[in-house]
């Protein structure tokens, strides 16, 4: 049988891939954006600069603390890279979303199960680059490849997944060929590059994607539902019979685009606790927008609970970018 043998969790945002000089550039799409999900309600820039003004954030975004908290980010990919590298498995689940990358707003799986040959990777072109934010144009090179490339995933694996998942009670999508989503391009979402080129470091082992829709209503699933998910997911992988060694790898969150540090820590103890009633009594209404990624990293603590490896938080780091509280908390993790 196969033997799940590490978890990872990390973060994936842009500001992880630009110098923090560069984090400032993107403080003109916070302005403009109208609906910022902060514990619970949504805010214009302007309200969430007045809401915050007793929390003395201009000490947050000076550039000796960006400098220093981009310095940890990077420390902390390394030493996730490092783990990898040293306990490099047969295989991978990686468990990520999708923002309209590869689907697209008429058809969005609640769980999919990808059990294709390989997932494509296109460099982006000159043209998508320039309709970017210039912050996050700059921070393509970390999610996408420099030429085009198939990453290689393991069909008997995720066929497997997908019959012991609806045996378990999950009714998930399966593809075998990602879609063409509202970028124009097939290419596997931001949040399986990143681990691809900065925790596998382009030598990508044969995976299993899966997909958790965590943003787009109205089929997101629960916190708690997530966690169940990934015990399954872990049963399922453990049934395959194969002595192979897997690991499972979470990409995103967590808090962003308005960064809550109280709700990443009661998130955190629930996760290092593997404290499925804890995760479930937190409001659905504080996993919106890039917070709601974070239940990627509730499916692989729910996997690490079923294959009884305790987590360790390697670093926590919020990266605030204005005064308003935006910008992205950052979290890494190994479940060993």
């Amino acid at each position: 049988m196969a033997r799940i043998t590490f978890g990872l969790g990390t973060s994936h945002g842009p500001m992880l891939s630009i110098p923090s000089e560069y984090w400032g550039d993107r403080v003109s799409f916070d302005r403009e954006n109208p609906q910022h999900f902060f514990q619970g309600k949504t805010y214009n820039f302007n309200q969430l600069v007045e809401l915050q003004k007793q929390q003395n954030l201009e000490a947050q975004i000076t550039p000796e603390v960006c400098r220093d908290r981009h310095a940890r980010c990077q420390m902390a990919i390394a030493e996730l890279g490092d783990f990898f590298d040293q306990h490099r498995p047969d295989v991978a689940v990686v468990v990520g979303n999708d923002q309209m990358e590869i689907f697209k707003r008429d058809h969005v799986p609640a769980f999919a199960v990808f059990w294709g040959e390989y997932v494509e990777g296109h460099p982006r072109s000159p043209e998508f680059l320039a309709k970017l934010n210039p912050a996050v144009a700059r921070a393509e090179a970390d999610r996408t490849p420099p030429v085009y490339t198939q990453y290689p995933c393991l069909p008997d694996l995720g066929k497997h997944v997908i019959e012991e998942m609806v045996a378990d009670g999950f009714d998930v999508a399966q593809l075998t060929k990602l879609p063409v989503g509202e970028i124009g391009v097939n290419s596997a979402p931001h949040a399986y590059g990143f681990v691809y080129r900065r925790v596998m470091r382009d030598r990508v082992v044969p995976h299993v994607p899966v997909f958790v829709n965590t943003f787009y209503p109205p089929n997101q699933p629960p916190a708690g539902r997530c966690f169940q998910f990934g015990r399954a997911l872990a049963r399922a992988i453990r049934s395959w019979p194969s002595d192979m060694t897997v690991a499972v790898i979470a990409s995103g969150g967590l808090t962003h685009f308005v960064i809550d540090e109280s709700f990443d820590k009661a998130v955190l103890t629930a996760l290092q606790k593997a404290d499925a009633t804890a995760l479930s009594k937190l409001p659905e209404e504080l996993f919106q927008s890039g917070t709601s990624e974070t239940k990627n990293w509730i499916v692989v603590a729910g996997a690490m609970a079923e294959a009884g490896l305790p987590m360790r938080l390697v670093d926590y780091v919020p990266c605030y970018r204005s005064v308003a509280g935006t910008g992205s908390a950052m979290g890494f993790a190994r479940w060993c």
